[in-house]
């Protein structure tokens, strides 16, 4: 068996299993290694893709050549946007899927990737050396590498992993993609557990042989709902929540994903699923909530609960609350609604969405059957939290390689964030550099405008964590550019540049903006007549025209949309009729970009000003202790955080705006 690989990836969660595809897709030899190849890309809480900000991020993976959402598409049991009744940045794609399929979907797309590699076991071990020490096979021309990767002498260099069954593998790059295994230990109650993920050990020495280099540890948790048998459920006490009925999809490219693209690509992007979408049932989610007599049971419990009896020291999510953290914060709330969701077309199981607990077992159990669908209720296993290890993510660089391990790439949770969303997103970014670290290429770094991984990288670079960082819509300053509608538009020519995302495509995304422009040019040539559109105007409930307008201004209000004014302008639907594939997608954006032109052009603007500050580049050239002109905490922080330019630097918590003023003026600008 092979022991020297260009790239090792050591997880196979969301971001390992990204992170793998995506560099075995450009050419590196790689190696993935997971402990259970039967849980690769197990979705360890709820069995659902995207959601706010979230639903962007799987579809920008997607634009850049990755995988999660055509996975998503072939296992989807039901699918939403969300937040239609807000404005079109606000909109996020969700799909609920069938866990097993979406496991064994994975797996195929991984057996069936050329230059990858699968070994099930379990890493020990990081293995190092110096820039002065010698590499075992080392080449001058990999010293030439090295040379151009700028790593400094010394400094360690990640060159291997040891597992427990004994194996040593040598690699170029290594990724870690642990999740929650780095010393994970589980409570249920005063019950306290080892374990990475239920049943599962966790890896106990991996994060002491990187912590031992220097890089920064803590600890974090996270938790996870009771799972329910449906059998036990009255369903009538509850009201359904059923999917969405337009045959939205994650992926920009084509369904069923052909054989065609898997020739074409060499295997890497595409796959052939067994079960397209249209053959998933559609199933519905419900709705319940709880009651004080549940909140009753609940508090009583508080003595025990490992979050409140000072067992759990670490911090956890803000924005995805335990039920006891819940009632803590919101005394006066005299209900909170959960979520029953299914796991999978074939199965029992539900899972309990709003109910995260570490409360001991009957403590949940009692609480739950004061609900009146859960009154004779029966469980699969209780809620539980988990504590873990995770790396200071300030000390990366923005390809999520190591500051301080040259060679080594992180990626997912073991960099503070939680979701396997913002875990794929990084994986695929880890991957892509990975691979390009082996050649001495420069790497990927998505912009804050570009998309909201690049904004997810950024704030955990710049900024660092203080709780598990989940995405939304609120932290990205130009999140108009970056909807859910144009990832596509942002990031596919992105992605076949660097060789993941395939010709075909790119072929089709072509062909999708030749048809927006299409309307848009015809929107703004074309001149509507009152007598043709007032009539429909008036059953729309806006203003009648008092003149003729270019269709464009007339597309501007609210109201009024492509298919509602296409019945009075029968040249406008000869032009929509014309277009024969994914017509409500490509009308959909179409309309988002006249209406919303202004406010586009705008943020074009505002970013166009900081890529300014982006372009100015200060490390290495100031000793900002010496900076007396700079508040203290200025000081403080530019040293800690070594930003790579202005723009970064402007925004690291604690350097004030006449901070950056300071700067400015000794560049000479």
């Amino acid at each position: 068996m092979e022991r020297n690989y260009d790239v090792i990836v050591i997880g196979a969660g969301h971001a390992g299993c990204e992170a793998a595809h995506a560099a075995a897709c450009l050419g590196a030899n790689t190696l993935l290694i997971t402990m259970d190849m039967n849980k690769i890309a197990q979705m360890s809480c709820n069995p659902a893709v995207g959601g706010i900000a979230k639903g962007q991020i799987v579809r920008e993976i997607d634009a850049l050549g990755g995988m999660m959402g055509r996975v998503t598409d072939a296992t989807t049991i039901q699918f939403r946007m969300l937040n239609r009744s807000k404005g079109p940045a606000m909109w996020s794609p969700r799909a609920q899927c069938d866990r097993g399929k979406f496991i064994w979907a994975w797996r195929e797309v991984l057996e069936n990737t050329p230059n990858l590699h699968i070994w099930q076991d379990q890493v020990r071990r990081l293995i190092t050396a110096t820039s002065e020490s010698p590499r075992g096979g080392t080449s001058h021309s990999e010293d030439a590498i090295s040379s151009a990767r700028g790593d400094k002498e010394g400094a360690p260099i990640a060159v291997g992993v040891e597992t427990y069954l004994g194996m040593t593998f040598h690699a170029k790059s290594i990724i870690l993609t642990a999740g929650t295994f780095l010393n994970g230990l589980m409570h249920i109650g005063r019950v306290k557990l080892p374990g990475g993920r239920c049943a599962e050990p966790p890896a106990l020495e991996l994060a002491e042989s990187i912590a031992a280099h220097g890089v920064r540890v803590a600890r974090m948790k996270t938790g996870t709902p009771v799972r329910i048998d449906a059998r036990s459920v009255d369903f009538s006490m509850m009201t359904e929540q059923p999917g969405d009925t337009e045959g939205r999809k994650f992926s920009y490219s084509p369904l069923p994903a052909p054989q065609t693209e898997k020739q074409e690509s060499g295997g890497c992007s595409g796959f052939s699923t067994k079960q397209p979408q249209s053959q998933l049932s559609s199933l519905p989610c419900w709705i319940t909530y709880t009651n004080e007599a549940v909140h009753e049971r609940l508090r009583a419990g508080l003595p025990d609960s490992p979050l409140y009896n000072g067992q759990i020291q670490s911090i956890g999510p803000r924005y995805c609350p335990s039920i006891e953290t819940k009632l803590v914060t919101f005394p006066d709330k005299d209900q909170h609604q959960l979520f029953l969701e299914p796991e999978g077309t074939n199965t029992n199981e539900y899972y309990l969405n709003g109910f995260s607990s570490s409360l001991p077992i009957d403590v949940q159990i009692e609480a739950l059957k004061l609900i009146p669908a859960f009154r004779n209720l029966e469980i699969y296993r209780p809620g539980y939290a988990i504590e873990y290890d995770f790396f200071a993510p300030t000390q990366l660089h923005h390809s999520l390689e190591s500051r301080v391990i040259s060679g080594l790439f992180l990626a997912g949770q073991v960099n503070g964030t939680t979701g396997y969303e913002e875990a794929a997103g990084q994986g695929l970014i880890a991957g892509i550099n990975a691979a390009r670290h082996c050649t001495g290429q420069d790497p990927l770094v998505l912009q804050r405008d570009q998309a909201y991984i690049g904004v997810l990288i950024d704030d955990l670079v710049c900024k660092g964590v203080d709780e598990p960082y989940r995405m939304f819509t609120s932290r990205a300053e130009y999140r108009i550019l970056l909807r859910q509608d144009n990832a596509d538009a942002r990031l596919t020519e992105i992605g076949h540049s660097m060789g993941l995302a395939t010709t075909e495509r790119l072929n089709h995304y072509l062909k999708k903006k030749e048809e927006i422009e299409r309307i848009i040019r015809f929107a703004d040539d074309y001149s509507v007549k009152m007598s043709d559109v007032n009539a429909i105007l008036e059953k729309l409930g806006t203003a009648p025209l008092t003149r003729g307008c270019k269709l464009m201004e007339l597309l501007g209000r609210p109201q009024v949309t492509i298919e509602n004014l296409s019945s009075a302008l029968p040249q406008l639907r000869a032009l929509t009729d014309s277009i024969d594939d994914r017509r409500s997608e490509i009308l959909e954006e179409a309309e988002i970009s006249i209406k919303y032109s202004g406010y586009i052009a705008r943020e074009v603007e505002q970013a166009e000003k900081m890529h300014r500050l982006e372009n100015i580049r200060i490390r290495g050239r100031f000793n900002y202790n010496s900076l007396q002109s700079i508040s203290t905490e200025g000081r403080q922080k530019l040293t800690a955080h070594d930003p790579e330019s202005l723009a970064q630097a402007s925004r690291i918590p604690g350097v004030s705006p006449s901070d950056v003023n300071v700067l400015l003026v000794l560049l000479g600008r």
